[in-house]
């Protein structure tokens, strides 16, 4: 069986906030999950509470959209039945999601379509049907069908990917450089004590190193197909990687001093991301890759390009 999310912007989703902000309404939601479908004297027997409370509630998290009801005929006249709307919900500031300015150009670049790669095994691609290919063999990278993945992970080596060059194309100056995906490190089973040092390159310079904390697997991620099994990964954390011509920054920390200037952006008619676990590195934990379909975010590898006009 599927399972519906919900994902909440505090700012734009009041009334949901309002509809979860209470213990009552909290023990509906709960009830309704458990068991299923109810009418509000059973709701009102289980919980032991008036009938008028229940429905007062009720209507509540009908408005916020929580639940949903419907009239069934019932012995005496009609009974409304309610239904619980989400499994889960998420509360999230939908920061990705805001207009882009006139300014700025944006290329979403899916898992699949990675031009290079060398990784070694454990490794792995699947869609969100399922597997794509072999398990931990590296040729099934080279499978046509990856081009349809949305979660890639590998214990060693590297995936490059080729974007396009639009600022050159329109004859613009580049003022900041962002990679935005999701990310975690990759252990069999999971294990959130995991570090794993994740390099980023552009254009054969490293920009910068981040270290992910672990392989998270406490809860099914937001996106993620129930055929999935629950013991694998299941999200990662959405990483920001911005050049400017000061340095290179990760979720706004200075991570390296790599610059626009380094990188040299204007003489390149594509712009080469590689995301790389080095065979020296210090914690060489493995790396999920999440993309449509899968973690707690539903994006591929976003490119964001800031132009002086």
């Amino acid at each position: 069986m599927s399972r519906n999310f919900l994902v909440v912007d505090p700012e734009e989703d009041i009334e949901v906030l309002k509809g979860l902000a209470s213990p009552i309404r909290v023990r509906i939601l709960k009830l309704l999950h458990v068991e299923g479908p109810l009418n509000g004297n059973d709701i009102a027997d289980r919980l032991d509470l008036p009938q008028s409370t229940v429905s007062t509630n009720i209507q509540i998290l009908e408005t916020a959209g929580l639940i949903r009801t419907e009239t069934q005929k019932a012995r005496k006249g009609n009974q409304k039945i309610c239904h619980s709307t989400f499994d889960e919900v998420l509360v999230m500031f939908k920061e990705d999601m805001t207009p882009l300015k006139s300014n700025s150009i944006e290329v979403a670049m899916p898992l699949g379509l990675y031009t290079s790669c060398e990784v070694s095994a454990p490794c792995g691609l699947c869609s969100t049907e399922g597997i794509i290919g072999l398990l931990d063999v590296p040729e099934t990278y080279l499978e046509p069908d990856r081009m349809k993945a949305g979660l890639i992970w590998f214990t060693r080596g590297f995936i490059e990917y080729q974007f396009p060059n639009n600022a050159k194309l329109a004859q613009n100056t580049i003022e900041v450089l962002e990679f935005a995906l999701e990310l975690s490190s990759e252990v069999p089973g999971t294990s959130a004590d995991w570090p794993s040092d994740i390099t980023l390159s552009v254009n054969g310079t490293e920009i910068g190193t981040w270290t992910s904390p672990g392989d998270f697997g406490d809860k099914r991620g937001v996106y993620t197909p129930d055929w999935w099994k629950l013991k694998g990964s299941q999200y990662g954390k959405l990483k920001s990687w911005r050049v400017t011509g000061e340095g290179t920054y990760v979720d706004g920390v200075k991570i390296s001093p790599v610059s626009l200037v380094d990188l040299d952006l204007s003489n390149h008619h594509s712009i080469r991301l590689r995301i790389a676990v080095k065979p020296d590195a210090k914690h060489p934990g493995g790396i999920n890759i999440f993309g449509r379909g899968f973690g707690n975010y539903d994006q591929d590898i976003i490119m964001r390009l800031q132009t002086a006009r």
